[in-house]
């Protein structure tokens, strides 16, 4: 691990907002809310026309995504995602910055942030503490749109952060990669419901550890220290030395896993992209470990 190579996977409101005071907003630096909320909650695009930090654009992940897949939230095609961030005015040289404006502080913007590094974009950051603390601390907001102008983003997909189901079903023979999921432990064991979509039962694939995403950050909502999230891959006897592919639901979570481990300089953790949605409709009965039907008797 060449930890003096790592991109910067955080910034702070600080920095930020030193950015939008110096207009820096522009081709070389790009602002995106990732904000996703379940169907019947919050809506994002409408939060986000109401206020967002100024020079942001919508990253839609329902739009930005495999609409033809049965699954949640597969990544779309490499086409599909450079034409959908060129459009966004980025190109392969500028900075991203992601946030999202979810209560715990940091949400979808992982999984932006994990999309464009698995589409072969190095230089792209998460907004430490979101959008929570950027209203808290007193930054600008506007309603203001911002129309970009379009650029050609070139899109290479890096299949080594990238794990499918048939990796996943060798890999419960092979145990080759240590397996996390970032689901609260109830749903992992099969204790809760999951939630999302009817007929998705809790549970988890065999040999799974589970580590809840929300244990790397701060009840304020920001990212732990790199010290300190070592100590929970350590306390849960994670190598990062070693192979690692998180999973959770549906792709999303499990990329605080992979911002996790990125901080403590390991930037190779693969995302299940399928994860539990995907498992649970393909693998045979005996590879989804559950006490659900065991709770409903």
């Amino acid at each position: 691990m060449v930890q003096q190579a790592l991109y910067r996977a955080l910034v702070s409101t600080k920095w930020l907002a030193e950015a939008v005071r110096a207009n820096k907003i522009g081709p070389e630096l790009r602002v995106l809310d990732a904000s996703w909320y379940e169907p019947g909650g919050r809506n994002a695009q409408k939060e986000f026309q109401e206020r967002h930090i100024p020079g942001a654009s919508f990253f839609d992940i329902e739009e930005c995504k495999d609409k033809s897949s049965p699954y949640e939230l597969m990544l779309p095609s490499e086409k599909h995602f450079a034409e959908y961030v060129g459009h966004l005015g980025i190109s392969n040289q500028t900075h991203i910055v992601v946030y999202d404006g979810d209560h715990l502080g940091s949400f979808y913007a992982p999984r932006a942030w994990w999309m464009f590094r698995v589409f072969g974009h190095r230089t792209v950051s998460v907004l430490n503490g979101g959008f929570k603390n950027w209203v808290k601390e007193g930054h600008p907001v506007t309603s203001e749109f911002t129309r970009p102008e379009p650029a050609v983003f070139k899109a290479s997909l890096n299949r080594s952060l990238l794990k499918t189901y048939e990796e996943i079903l060798e890999n419960t023979e092979s145990k080759r990669f240590q397996m996390v999921d970032s689901r609260a432990e109830g749903r992992f064991k099969g204790t809760e419901p999951e939630t999302g979509k009817e007929g998705l039962e809790p549970g988890h694939i065999p040999g799974c550890l589970n580590m809840p995403f929300f244990n790397f950050m701060t009840k304020e909502g920001f990212e732990k220290s790199p010290e300190e999230i070592q100590s929970i891959f350590e306390e849960k006897k994670v190598d990062l030395s070693k192979p690692l592919i998180a999973t959770c639901r549906k792709g999303v979570t499990a990329c605080h896993i992979a911002l996790a481990a990125y901080l403590c300089g390991k930037p190779d953790v693969a995302v299940y992209d399928g994860s539990w949605s995907e498992w649970f409709r393909r693998a045979p009965p005996e590879l989804r470990i559950s006490e659900w039907n065991r709770k409903k008797g």
